[in-house]
């Protein structure tokens, strides 16, 4: 199920990993995984960068505003309060992905490592 919301702060919405590989492309958004330091070498989506969640707030200047953010871990959840501290903060188009890396490597997608 999609969480949608849309307000004077921003957009957010959390996506599917199909609607992911649909509507976004390598340049048009920052890939941001917020998992620890180890689930990040262990593979990570092609493009995304790495920004551990509990660094977020003192390196949330590192991501730029002016396109689209998806927010990556390992199943959703920490992606899901990085995506709402990231709107809350002014980013103004943040997209949560669903099932996260979890849900990536059992569709058998690509990873870097």
């Amino acid at each position: 199920m999609s969480n949608e919301s849309s307000s004077a702060e921003g957009h957010f919405r959390s996506i599917r990993i199909e609607t992911y590989q649909e509507h976004f492309h390598p340049g048009d958004h920052t890939l941001v995984d917020v998992r620890e330091t180890e689930e990040w070498a262990a593979g990570h989506i092609p493009g995304a960068v790495h920004i551990p969640m509990n660094t977020i707030p003192i390196h949330h200047s590192e991501i730029p505003l002016d396109k689209p953010v998806v927010v990556v871990c390992a199943h959703g959840y920490r992606s899901m309060e990085v995506s709402r501290y990231l709107l809350s903060i002014g980013f103004p188009e943040v997209y949560n992905l669903e099932e996260g890396t979890h849900g990536w490597m059992m569709r058998r997608l690509p990873l870097d490592r």
